[in-house]
């Protein structure tokens, strides 16, 4: 079964970064629709999952304080050491989408992890959780895709780390097999990541997505994002 949903997870990722690619022409729509998916991913999976698990051992206050945590230390990396500012510099464009693209795909490595300790505890649990986690592969194919191309990656390094956003549920998968992460500890990581979402999302993707370009529809792109995550997190918490 394990093996199945790891093919899955593959496959919805790299099948949204292929998506993303074929459009990149219409780069601005679909940065508006990342922005929105990234945020929501925040808000409704995330958020959720974060006090959920850490709860049992951790206080609301902290697991809160994780999440800002993170918000700031990716702001810090971001603007002492990627350099965030409107510049020409291809280096330092590439160096923020491998920060960024490296950042999602840990957080994917964490949503097989999640997967396979689920399995551990029961199958049934374990086939709720691959749910959630599939509904939203698709959307960081795309994501991790447009992180790349908008910070002036090409094609190959944006299928590059495709390859490496795909495989990397599959690979928190494995691990399962040969080591046990705490719950609590888990649910401050979700914490931690909650909070560099947030930023990717609304001080990355967002202004970038209306760069230049029409507000109106990259707004309306921006909402679907967020409307469709929604959509189908809370569907696959049926």
């Amino acid at each position: 079964m394990l093996f199945f949903i790891a093919i899955a997870a593959f496959s919805a990722t790299f099948l949204g970064g292929l998506f993303a690619l074929y459009l990149k022409d219409r780069l601005h729509l679909i940065l508006g629709f990342s922005a929105g998916a990234v945020i929501g991913v925040a808000f409704f999976d995330l958020i959720p999952e974060a006090f959920e698990i850490g709860g049992s051992a951790y206080s609301f206050s902290t697991i809160a304080t994780t999440m800002a945590v993170g918000f700031l230390a990716y702001l810090l990396i971001d603007r002492l050491v990627l350099l965030h500012a409107h510049t020409d510099d291809d280096e330092v464009h590439h160096a923020r989408g491998n920060f960024s693209a490296g950042s999602l795909s840990i957080h994917s490595f964490l949503d097989g992890i999640g997967i396979g300790f689920a399995f551990q505890v029961s199958s049934a649990l374990g086939l709720i959780v691959a749910a959630a986690v599939l509904t939203h592969d698709f959307s960081d194919g795309i994501n991790t895709v447009n992180l790349v191309l908008k910070n002036k990656g090409n094609r190959k390094q944006a299928l590059r780390w495709l390859a490496v956003d795909a495989l990397a549920p599959v690979a928190g998968i494995l691990t399962t097999f040969f080591f046990s992460v705490e719950e609590a500890t888990l649910g401050l990581l979700l914490a931690l990541f909650t909070g560099f979402f947030l930023y990717i999302g609304a001080s990355d993707l967002l202004p970038e997505s209306h760069h230049k370009h029409p507000v109106v529809w990259t707004t309306v792109m921006t909402v679907m994002g967020i409307a469709v995550m929604y959509i189908v997190i809370r569907l696959a918490g049926v």
